[in-house]
């Protein structure tokens, strides 16, 4: 069984309470379909467990099959500058058809952030970094797809539809 490393930090996207008992990290392309029909699940199974339940994103981008990958984690990135990760990762789900560099400056605007600063960030690459040590992380802890999960550091291989993965991440309350 794969161990997540390095374990989720305080550099890690969160939502949820920190000392929740149980952590799902996932590591998630924008532009892939299973990612987007993974994203109504973990919402639920968030609001199912409460503040029993700390979610993490972290970027496995396949830019060989999905071109815009890269870009859109990038401006995910660039909107948590702006403190809205979470707000552009559910649009850019949300919109995978629509991640050219325009569409995620109207994303930027829509989102009210402040888009030439966002507009810049993506334009320099500011934010490549970041991602490509999510992606590093997601090799060393032994991810080759998307979406892959880990529960409390430990790789998740079961079924992620939500009857599965609530009862997975129940098991783990104790």
């Amino acid at each position: 069984m794969s161990r997540l490393n390095p374990p989720v930090s305080v550099t890690d996207h969160r939502a949820g309470p920190d000392d929740a008992p149980v952590t799902l990290v996932e590591y998630g392309d924008y532009e892939c379909p299973s990612c987007a029909q993974a994203q109504p699940i973990v919402r639920e199974a968030r609001r199912a467990l409460g503040k029993n339940l700390r979610i993490v994103f972290r970027h496995f981008p396949l830019s060989q099959m999905h071109p815009h990958a890269v870009r859109a984690a990038e401006a995910a990135e660039a909107a948590d500058d702006q403190g809205k990760f979470w707000e552009m990762h559910d649009r850019l789900f949300a919109h995978q058809d629509e991640l050219e560099d325009a569409d995620l400056v109207r994303d930027a605007r829509e989102l009210e952030l402040d888009a030439a600063l966002f507009e810049r960030e993506l334009t320099t690459d500011m934010h490549v970094d970041r991602v490509r040590e999510d992606f590093r992380s997601g090799m060393r802890s032994g991810v080759n797809g998307t979406p892959t999960f880990f529960i409390n550091g430990r790789r998740y291989d079961g079924q992620w539809d939500l009857e599965n993965l609530v009862e997975a991440l129940e098991a783990e309350i104790g």
